[in-house]
């Protein structure tokens, strides 16, 4: 049976204590003994991996791999794998109008969408005490990396027909790809546009929150909530960003989360945003501590703050600064809450 999601988000604003909710999900490659490379090709590898994580970290939600090549790789792309590090788009594959008209909608399942979708299903099998979320790249990026990063921000002034083009064969493959997730029985997705955050507010409500908006409407409903996810420099961009159609939002450490909190509306989510790489993942475990402990001490007075990783954990993190984040976010609100109690 499916949760209310929209109770659910209403019910975490209220509560004075928040679980962590970190993306936290390629380091348990590792706790499975596999690979990254084997980890973003297999499904059932995927769900363990998540299911691991979930048993070792009592996070608020759990999250599916933010994978950010998946989606391309389906429309054809070229990907490039490692070992240890999250695979990454070589290449772009649309370099003109003929060729923006010529690109084929992929369906689900080509590339690695199927074992996604197989391994969400398996993973909502497995973790049934708090909600799952699956990932997803968001449109404007997957129009980047098939346009090419650089490119598209001269198309987007010299021609903008051919980015539209791209924008809507993207939001329709993404909108039927986020479907086929929520009925694998994820109940919620993260939409990743960081490429998003370079643009201008008047480029960003033209190539961006349109069509993020679109997914949004396809897909949100009590049971189905989308987080949009943006780790830019998305200040200049905060009045724009909060009319975006999204439940909750994530913000990465580019930005000091306290400024999207005084404009984010109070019933929204707002989650973030410790430096995944510079504090967890290369920080000591005493700095990843007194930067969860600081972050808190400034937050945490907004009810719709939730602690968390400003974006995607990377995969090598040490399990012992992984450890010191959750102890540092359970030490602050135990001291909270016993001082609240023993008042």
């Amino acid at each position: 049976m499916k949760r209310n999601m929209k109770m659910w988000k209403e019910e975490i604003l209220v509560q004075r204590r928040k679980k962590a909710m970190p993306f936290l999900s390629f380091p348990g490659a590792r706790m499975i003994g596999v690979t990254v490379e084997e980890l973003v090709k297999d499904g059932n590898l995927q769900a363990q991996c998540m299911a691991s994580i979930a048993e070792k970290y009592d996070m608020g939600i759990a999250v599916s791999l933010m994978d950010l090549s998946v989606e391309a790789e389906a429309f054809g792309s070229h990907v490039h794998y490692s070992q240890d590090e999250v695979p990454t788009v070589a290449g772009a594959i649309v370099h003109d109008e003929e060729e923006a008209e010529a690109l084929r909608v992929p369906e689900v399942g080509d590339g690695r969408t199927g074992e996604c979708v197989k391994g969400i299903r398996k993973a909502c099998g497995m973790i049934t005490d708090r909600p799952v979320f699956a990932g997803m790249i968001g449109p404007y990026s997957l129009a980047g990396r098939l346009l090419d990063m650089t490119e598209i921000m001269i198309l987007c002034y010299e021609e903008p027909e051919i980015v539209e083009t791209v924008l809507e064969k993207a939001t329709e493959f993404l909108c039927r790809y986020a479907k086929a997730l929520k009925e694998a029985g994820a109940e919620g997705v993260v939409i990743a546009e960081p490429a998003a955050g370079l643009l201008s507010p008047g480029l960003l409500e033209e190539f961006s929150t349109p069509y993020v908006n679109q997914i949004c409407e396809a897909v949100e409903d009590d049971s189905f909530v989308v987080m949009y996810h943006n780790c830019g420099n998305v200040v200049p961009l905060m009045e724009q960003v909060k009319n975006i159609g999204a439940q909750l939002y994530s913000f990465g450490n580019a930005i000091d989360i306290e400024k999207a909190l005084k404009v984010i509306p109070e019933d929204r989510m707002v989650i973030g945003n410790i430096d995944p790489a510079g504090v967890l993942r290369n920080g000591s475990p005493a700095m990843v501590r007194e930067e969860t402990l600081k972050l808190l001490e400034r937050c945490a007075k907004y009810p719709n703050f939730v602690i968390a990783s400003g974006c995607d954990i990377p995969p090598m993190t040490p399990f012992e600064n992984l450890d010191a984040f959750f102890a540092a976010v359970e030490e602050f609100y135990t001291l909270i809450i016993d001082g609240i109690d023993g008042e």
